[in-house]
Formats: C-alpha cells, sequence, structure tokens
C-alpha cells in the first residue's frame, strides 16, 4: 500500500507535552485518524443505503411479498 505524507501544525505548548510522553505519535494519530475516516465512511454509506431505500419503497411489505413467493411454489 502506498502511503502519503498528512502534516498538520500543532502549538508549541502541545509539542513540549507530547515530548514528555513516551509514545510513538506518529502510529497513535495515524490509528486515529484510519478509524474516524472509517467510522465517517460507514455513516456516509448508511445514510446513502437508507436515501436509496426510501426512494424505493413500496406499499407492500416483506413479509406480505415472502407470503406471496411461498404460495406460489
Amino acid at each position: 500500500m502506498t502511503k502519503i505524507v498528512y502534516s498538520i501544525r500543532i502549538s508549541k505548548d502541545v509539542k513540549k507535552m507530547m515530548d514528555c510522553i513516551d509514545l510513538n505519535w506518529q502510529e497513535e494519530l495515524r490509528k486515529v485518524v484510519e478509524n474516524k475516516v472509517r467510522e465517517e465512511y460507514k455513516k456516509r454509506l448508511l445514510r446513502e443505503a437508507r436515501e436509496l431505500r426510501r426512494k424505493m419503497k413500496t406499499s407492500v411489505s416483506a413479509a406480505e411479498l415472502i407470503r406471496e413467493d411461498r404460495y406460489e411454489r
């Protein structure tokens, strides 16, 4: 997988505090960003699916369609 660089600016105070904490900030921030992107992407897909379902909604319930299909066999 190809990776790119994405830079952010933080205050000097935050940077000083980060330096006092023994943590792999690059990896931690990468995880946070990846998780947030996945979460937001899922939300968008769900919104789109709900909108599509709303547009496709019929006056017949799923149960009625299943019963009809069973009786035709």
